[in-house]
Formats: C-alpha cells, structure tokens, sequence
C-alpha cells in the first residue's frame, strides 16, 4: 500500500516546506486540503522524500509552491521525478497567453483595409473560377440535348422571372413618376417641362430599366439560389448526387443560370415600359402634357442604340446574380448560420457587382460615343 501524502513546515526550519509519500492522482484529494496549512512566503520546498509522481502529482507541487511563492524550478526534488515537473511547466507557459499592448489605432484599422483587400481578391478569383468551370460544363452539355435540364429551367425561369414581374412592374412605374416629378421641378423654371420625356426616356432606356431590375433580382434571386443550394449542402444531398455520377454543376447552376439570362433582359424590357408608363402618368396628371405629345416626343427620342446599350448589360447581370448566388450557396458549412451569412453575403456582393459593372459599362459606352 503506497504512503499517504504529507504537506508540512520543517518543525527546525519554518520557511523549509517538506513533501513526502505518495503524490499521485489517486491521492489528490488528500493533498489539496494540505495546502490550508502552508504559510506564504516560505523560501524552500523539498519534495525529495515524494515516493510517487504523475502528472497530476506534479500539477499539485506547482500549486503548492506558487502558493508558497516559490518559483517551481527550485523544488527541491528527485531527479527520477525533475523530467515530468519540467514536462508540466513548460506545458503550463505554453498554455498561458502572453499580455501583449493594445495595437494603435491606425495599426488595427490598416490591417481592417489589408483583410478587406484580400477578402475580396480571393472572391474574385474564386468567382472567376467558378464563372470558368460554369461555362466548361455548359460547353460540354450544349451537344448532349439529353443532359439538358429543360423541366428545371422553365420552373427557375417562372420562379425568378414571372413571379418577380408584378413587383418589377410596380418599382419600375413609381421610380418613372418620382423621376418625371424631379424633372419637372428642373426643367419647369426653364420652361422646358417636354424634355421631361427625353429624360425618362434616356434614363430607363440605357440604364435604369435594366439595373432596376438586376437589382431586385439580386436581392429576391441571389438570396433563394443561396439558400436552395445551401440546405442542400447542409443535408448532404450534393455529396449524394455525386456518389450517384451526378455533376451539381449541370444540375444545379446551369439550369438557374440559363433562366436567369433569358428572363432578366425580357423583366428588362417590361421594366422598362412600366418606367414609361410612370413618367406618362406624372406628366398627364401633374405638367399637363396630352399624352398624344408625350408618345410623339417618346417616339422622336427612342433610338434603337439607346435600347441595346441597356439590353447589352442584362445578360452579363444576369450570369455574375446567378453565379454569385449559387457559388455561396456551395460554400455554405453546413450550419443554419452559415446558410445566413452566406446568404446575406451573395445578396451583398450581387447588388455591388451589378452597380460596379454598371458604372464600368456607362463610362466604355459613352467614351465610345453610343
């Protein structure tokens, strides 16, 4: 039967400690009552006479001689025993975090800007990436019409296109009257109040028809990929269909892809004439315009190079809204978090994307003169 352990001040020396039997983990409930005995500030602690050591043991003599403000590698001990004592300081410095003094100001916000920055490269290269195996898989499948997904395109083309047309129409028609309001306000002081109809009309035309619309569909589109293509992730139905021999690609981006790049140019168009329809509305009611005058002024003002410069950017909105989404819906965890951010991550980078390319596309084509 091992000795019990013992804790106590050398009766010829009160500031020499002694630590005798068996220190064990079996025994650690017998050592630490010990310690209550221990007056601070001792100046030795010898565990020579210690018959037996483990690493709760040695857990134990550490407490003891901080307690005793003895620095642990002074403990007076057997050398059989020094290895696993200094096995478990070191192993207590490596768990203890080092204070370190707070960044300045500038440091933290610099290194902000420097993460930002490489956040979003890598999200770029990820969705070039992405944009290049999409477009490898659509190659291939174009030839094969029995690996075409047709029953899955027509429902995203309901699903992102005519369900999304009523509210399309309704924005669509209230941006063309507050743009016919703000219009008039200008022009009225000029007399001038018929050149509102050159403004809706060069305004919906080239760019707000079509970035009204991608950016409702970025918000209501964007979002319901990521989330379909995310809980599928979360419930492991993707690494089925790829244990079966199924690409996800072809199944499940493309067919949302090619939805969504015939249905956005036709909202477009739709949007487009809603916008007409607002600023006919305004200039009836408030400016007093008979609407024969605003149709013919419509007419003289409409150019065909005014409707491809906004047509030209729909099918390019269209694939970065679906790309955007269906590629985050692939990064989802597996968590319901993570399908919320990421989520709220494709709506975020879709909307930002469309207003970028937007503004890139005004500058090109009005540098080229169109």
């Amino acid at each position: 039967m091992s000795d019990s352990p013992r804790l106590e001040h050398d009766p010829d020396q009160p500031r020499r400690v002694l630590a005798s039997g068996d220190w064990r983990l079996q025994h650690a409930g017998e050592i630490e009552p010990l310690f209550d005995r221990l007056l601070a500030d001792a100046g030795e602690l010898d565990a020579s006479e210690v018959t037996g050591l483990d690493a709760a043991g040695a857990l134990l003599l550490i407490r003891a001689a901080e307690r005793l403000s003895i620095d642990a590698g002074t403990i007076d001990l057997r050398e059989s025993h020094r290895p696993l004592l200094e096995l478990v300081v070191n192993a207590l410095q490596r768990d203890q975090t080092p204070e370190t003094e707070p960044s300045p100001l500038w440091r933290e916000w610099l290194g902000g800007i420097g993460r930002l920055t490489a956040s979003a490269g890598g999200n770029l290269r990820l969705a070039v990436g992405f944009l290049g195996l999409a477009l490898a898989r659509l190659i291939v499948t174009l030839p094969r019409p029995s690996q075409w997904r047709v029953t899955a395109t027509v429902f995203h083309m309901q699903q992102a296109g005519l369900n999304a047309l009523p509210l399309t129409a309704l924005l669509s028609f209230l941006i063309g009257a507050v743009v016919a309001y703000l219009g008039a306000t200008v022009l009225r002081d000029f007399g001038a109040e018929l050149f509102v109809v050159d403004l809706i009309t060069y305004s919906f035309l080239r760019e707000f028809g079509v970035l009204l619309t991608a950016i409702l569909l970025a918000g209501r589109t964007a979002s319901a990929f990521t989330a379909q293509i995310g809980t599928m992730k979360s419930r492991e139905e993707i690494d089925a269909m790829r244990t079966l021999g199924l690409d996800p690609i072809v199944l499940l981006v493309l067919p949302r892809l090619i939805a969504l790049v015939i249905m956005l140019p036709i909202l477009s168009l739709l949007a487009t004439i809603s916008g007409f329809a607002g600023g006919l509305a305004v200039s009836v009611l408030s400016l007093g315009l008979e609407p024969e005058m605003f149709l013919a002024r419509m007419h003289d003002a409409v150019t065909i190079e005014h409707y491809l410069v906004g047509l030209l950017k729909a099918p390019l909105f269209a694939a970065t809204i679906a790309l955007i989404g269906c590629l985050e819906g692939f990064k989802v965890a597996g968590t319901a978090q993570s399908v919320g951010e990421r989520t709220t991550s494709a709506v975020v980078q879709s909307i930002t994307l469309v207003i970028v390319i937007d503004a890139f596309a005004a500058v090109f084509f009005m540098e080229m003169g169109w």
